[in-house]
């Protein structure tokens, strides 16, 4: 096991990776931004060391600066937690090239997934399904709107490079599209430093649900059963529980075994996720691989019993994974959700100095908050997850409903008024939500 890591992030991911280091007695390095000069991962560090000013350009994106404190600290490893370099292949081959181990799949294969369209040829040849689509891209609005009468309206147009919902729009007629196209590539050249676009087919009332897979150096592979994400404003998850209250018992297998298929269709290790579309039907076709730990590992965690952190750890140690398929435990219902800083109604950011905080005691939260701690504009505005397990998906949504009615955070707005609403939703409560949940359930009300 390693000796000391190096943490490439802020925030609630620091921390709680933190949180699992120390357990293991692994020294941690932080680094900061000038904004985040007495954030809580700074304070519970071991070492931490500036990167830069406030925007994420000048710090957490300076890959020379966080190599250089890398190798100053003489760092073991460098974990890259999610969002920011996580996903950035220069990244793990600058780490693979100066002798650090990068906490994560190979720098390929993390390129290779970050292509959606790359990606979706190394799916189709791995036998995987994908959404009827194309896998090349698309050089002009011109020869969208023909492939797009190939396809078929209505459909969703997605920027290759992209994640978040940036850079991706359902398209129902020929003039959005013409209207979307430009945009959609540009905002995808600004916020990935690529304009490519491709088109699917839009899966109508679909579900959003992921498979977690650990993988290790020796050839073995799990699943780790599935999280339902169908909860979305803006095409960025808010809800996410585990298991998915929609799935069969037999789909539930078979999605696993296909995501297993696809890991070690690209040599994949440590852990990831398969994301994919399953409609009406439960048929299901591969949307991405998120080659990292996710925002909603903690459904996860606490069904399984794993910290899926120290099993990252422990895979890029060199260590075999310690149990089976047949091992792996699911246990109760855990719900996920996500916290933001925002303005419950339009979504837009809040940031602003927290003025009073309370927090309740009675389930797991991830969080990075104090108060007196300022919300800067400078980064995404999630501030906290809150996560309830319970022996039945009953028990798990009324404990994480009173949860949130304890949380108090004073001096920005949040989300929690959108959250109970979800909670409190009898379409969320029946289990069979959809992707379009959010904006045609929660507008009625």
């Amino acid at each position: 096991m390693f000796n000391k890591i190096l943490i490439a992030n802020r925030g609630e991911i620091a921390v709680r990776i933190m949180r699992t280091c120390k357990r293991l007695g692994i020294e941690t390095v932080a680094v900061y931004s000038e904004a985040d000069a007495n954030a809580l991962h700074v304070q519970l560090a071991d070492e931490a060391y500036l990167l830069g000013g406030p925007r994420v350009h000048e710090s957490y994106l300076n890959l020379d600066k966080m190599m250089e404190i890398a190798r100053e600290t003489k760092a073991e490893a460098v974990h890259p937690g999610y969002g920011l370099l996580s996903e950035n292949p220069a990244f793990a081959a600058r780490c693979r090239d100066e002798g650090i181990v990068f906490i994560g799949p190979s720098a390929d294969v993390i390129a290779q997934m970050g292509s959606k369209i790359e990606s979706r040829k190394v799916m189709q040849a791995a036998g995987v399904p994908v959404v009827p689509g194309i896998t090349t891209a698309i050089p002009s609005v011109e020869e969208a709107k023909e492939i797009a009468k190939t396809i078929g309206y209505p459909l969703m147009l997605k920027a290759s490079a992209g994640g978040g919902g940036i850079g991706m729009q359902t398209i129902e007629t020929e003039q959005t599209l013409v209207q979307a196209f430009a945009s959609n590539q540009t905002r995808a050249q600004n916020f990935f430093g690529s304009g490519e676009m491709y088109m699917e087919k839009l899966i109508t009332q679909a579900h959003h649900i992921e498979i977690q897979v650990l993988a290790d150096s020796f050839g073995n592979t799990v699943y780790l059963w599935e999280r339902e994400c169908s909860v979305q404003r803006r095409n960025q998850k808010v809800v996410e529980e585990a298991p998915s209250p929609f799935i069969s018992e037999a789909t539930r297998h078979a999605m696993g075994a296909v995501a297993v298929q696809a890991a070690k269709a690209i040599g994949y290790t440590n852990a990831g996720t398969i994301e994919f579309l399953v409609d009406e039907q439960q048929n299901f076709y591969f949307l991405e691989m998120n080659t990292r730990l996710q925002v909603e590992h903690p459904v996860t965690e606490e069904i399984t019993g794993l910290d899926l952190v120290e099993q990252q750890l422990r895979i890029a140690a060199g260590e075999k994974l310690a149990f089976s398929q047949e091992e792996v435990a699911r246990n109760g219902h855990a719900i996920e959700v996500r916290l933001y800083a925002e303005d419950p109604k339009t979504f837009f950011p809040s940031p602003g100095t927290i003025h009073t905080l309370e927090l309740p005691q009675t389930v797991r939260i991830d969080h990075f908050l104090e108060e007196g701690i300022q919300i800067t504009p400078f980064y995404d505005p999630m501030i906290a997850k809150v996560i309830a397990h319970g022996p039945t998906r009953e028990a798990a949504i009324s404990s994480l409903q009173l949860a949130l009615q304890e949380t108090k955070v004073e001096g920005i707005k949040t989300n929690i008024p959108m959250l109970l609403r979800v909670l409190e939703d009898d379409v969320f409560r029946s289990g069979i939500y959809t992707t379009s949940f959010v904006a045609q359930q929660l507008a009625k009300r």
